[in-house]
C-alpha cells in the first residue's frame, strides 16, 4: 500500500460513474421531485393540508426536523471528538461522515420554514434591523433552532472543507475534466509547503475543538424545544443529554447504512474495513444502551413523581392509541442492538447495514413518539379523543428529504475524494508495515 496507490486509488473515485451510481442519484432525485412537489401544493394551498388537528400543532415536520439534526451529530463525533482522542480507525469513515453532518443539517433546516405556514415570510425569523422596528421573540423554540442550526451548519462547512483542501488540490493535478477549474478555484493555490501544512495542522485542530461543544450544545438546544414546556411528557431535565445520546445513536446508524453501499459502489474495501464497521458497531451499541437507560428513566420518573398527569401520559404512550409506535420503536432502539454484543453480528456488513435501517426507523419513530403523544394527552382529558392522522402531503416531504440528503450525498462523493488522502497517508506512514490490515 504506496503513497502513489493510495493517491490513485480514492481519486479513481471520481471517473465518469456507473449505472449502478446514475441509478441511485435518478432514485434520489426522484424522491426529491416528489417532495417539492407536495411543497409547493402546500405552499399554494396553506398548512391546512397537513395533518394538524387541536391539540397536536406539530406532527411530521418537527418530527422530521428533531431528527435530521441528531443525524447530524454521528458526524462531528468521528471527526471532531475522535480525532482529538486520536483514533485512528476514524480516518476511512471521517470524510464520509463530515459530508453527511453538513448535507443532514442543510436539510433539517428546511423544516422550520416549511412548518411555519408562510415559507416566504422566514426572514422574519432572523434577528436583524429593519425600518420596521419588529424584533423576533427570543422565548419562541423557533429562534433558538434558528440559531442551534445556523451555527452548527457553518462550523461544519467550514470543518468539511478545512479538511478537503489538500485533497481538493491532489484532484485538480490529477482530474482534466470540467472540474479541474472548480478545484484549481477552491484549493486557493495549495502547494503543499512546509508552512502551508503547518498552519493546516493547527488551524485543522482548532476547528476540531471548536466543533466538539457542538455534539452537546446544538441538540441540547433542540430538547430544550421540549424540556423548557409544562406539557407532561415533555418537561424533563433528563432531556438534553437523552437526546444527545440519541442523536449520535441514529447518526451511526445513518453512518454504516451510507458507508456499506459506497464502498462497494466505489471499491473502498481495502480502505474502508471490516475493522472500521466494527468499531462504529462498539459505539452504537454503546449508545443504544443509554438510549434504553434514558427510556427506563423516563417511565420511573413519571411513577416516582406521582402526578397524574406524567403517570398517565407515558401509560397512554406504551398502551393507548400510538402503542405499536412506541413499541416499535423500543424493539428497533433497544432490544435488536442487543446483538451487537456478538462479534460475528459486529462484523457481518450485512446484519449492519439491516440493523442500522431498523435503528433509523426506531429513531424517526422515537421522536414522533414524544410529540405525537405528549400532544395528544396533555391536562385537558377534552382533548384526548383525536388520534393524529398525516396527510399524503406530510409523507412527500418527507420522502424528499431524503431524498435531498442522499442527491447531495451522491454528489459530494463523486466529486470530491469520499475518503481523506492526506489522513490516509498519514497513518500508512505512521504503521511499522504497509499492509492493508494495518490501516486501521
Amino acid at each position: 500500500m504506496t503513497l502513489a496507490k493510495i493517491n490513485d486509488d480514492i481519486l479513481n473515485t471520481l471517473r465518469p460513474p456507473s449505472a449502478t451510481y446514475y441509478a441511485a442519484v435518478l432514485l434520489a432525485v426522484s424522491a426529491l421531485s416528489l417532495g417539492l412537489a407536495a411543497f409547493l401544493h402546500q405552499a399554494r394551498t396553506g398548512l391546512g393540508v397537513a395533518g394538524y388537528e387541536h391539540p397536536i400543532l406539530w406532527g411530521i415536520y418537527i418530527t422530521d426536523f428533531v431528527f435530521w439534526v441528531g443525524i447530524a451529530h454521528s458526524g462531528t463525533l468521528i471527526s471532531a471528538v475522535l480525532f482529538l482522542f486520536r483514533a485512528r480507525w476514524r480516518t476511512a469513515v471521517a470524510r464520509a461522515s463530515e459530508a453527511m453532518t453538513v448535507f443532514a443539517v442543510a436539510t433539517a433546516g428546511l423544516f422550520p420554514i416549511i412548518h411555519i405556514g408562510r415559507p416566504w415570510f422566514f426572514y422574519w425569523l432572523i434577528p436583524y434591523p429593519n425600518e420596521r422596528e419588529l424584533w423576533v421573540n427570543f422565548r419562541s423554540p423557533l429562534i433558538w433552532d434558528v440559531f442551534a442550526i445556523t451555527t452548527y451548519l457553518t462550523v461544519s462547512a467550514m470543518f468539511l472543507y478545512l479538511g478537503l483542501m489538500p485533497d481538493i488540490a491532489a484532484a485538480r493535478d490529477k482530474i482534466t475534466d470540467w472540474r479541474r477549474p472548480i478545484y484549481r478555484l477552491l484549493s486557493f493555490g495549495w502547494l503543499g509547503s512546509n508552512k502551508q501544512w503547518r498552519h493546516y495542522t493547527a488551524l485543522y485542530g482548532f476547528f476540531a475543538a471548536l466543533a466538539t461543544p457542538l455534539v452537546i450544545s446544538v441538540h441540547s438546544v433542540v430538547s430544550w424545544d421540549f424540556a423548557m414546556s409544562i406539557l407532561p411528557g415533555w418537561h424533563s431535565t433528563i432531556f438534553a443529554p437523552y437526546f444527545v445520546a440519541g442523536a449520535i445513536f441514529s447518526g451511526l446508524a445513518m453512518v454504516i447504512t451510507l458507508l456499506v453501499p459506497m464502498r462497494r459502489l466505489f471499491k473502498l474495501e481495502p480502505y474502508i474495513t471490516v475493522h472500521h464497521f466494527e468499531n462504529l458497531a462498539k459505539l452504537m451499541l454503546a449508545t443504544s444502551l443509554i438510549v434504553g437507560y434514558a427510556y427506563l428513566t423516563e417511565f420511573f420518573i413519571a411513577w416516582y413523581s406521582g402526578s397524574p398527569f406524567e403517570q398517565g401520559t407515558f401509560f397512554d404512550r406504551m398502551f393507548g392509541q400510538y402503542w405499536g409506535y412506541s413499541w416499535m420503536m423500543f424493539t428497533c432502539n433497544v432490544i435488536l442492538p442487543l446483538l451487537l454484543f456478538w462479534k460475528t453480528v459486529r462484523t457481518s456488513l450485512k446484519a449492519l447495514f439491516v440493523m442500522s435501517i431498523f435503528v433509523n426507523i426506531g429513531m424517526w419513530l422515537e421522536r414522533y413518539v414524544i410529540i405525537v403523544t405528549s400532544l395528544s394527552h396533555d391536562f385537558d382529558p377534552a382533548n384526548w379523543g383525536g388520534i393524529y392522522q398525516p396527510t399524503w402531503v406530510e409523507a412527500a416531504i418527507t420522502v424528499g428529504s431524503f431524498g435531498m440528503f442522499f442527491t447531495l450525498f451522491l454528489l459530494f462523493i463523486k466529486n470530491f475524494p469520499a475518503v481523506s488522502i492526506t489522513e490516509m497517508k498519514e497513518a500508512v506512514g505512521h504503521s511499522p508495515k504497509t499492509e492493508t490490515s494495518e490501516i486501521v
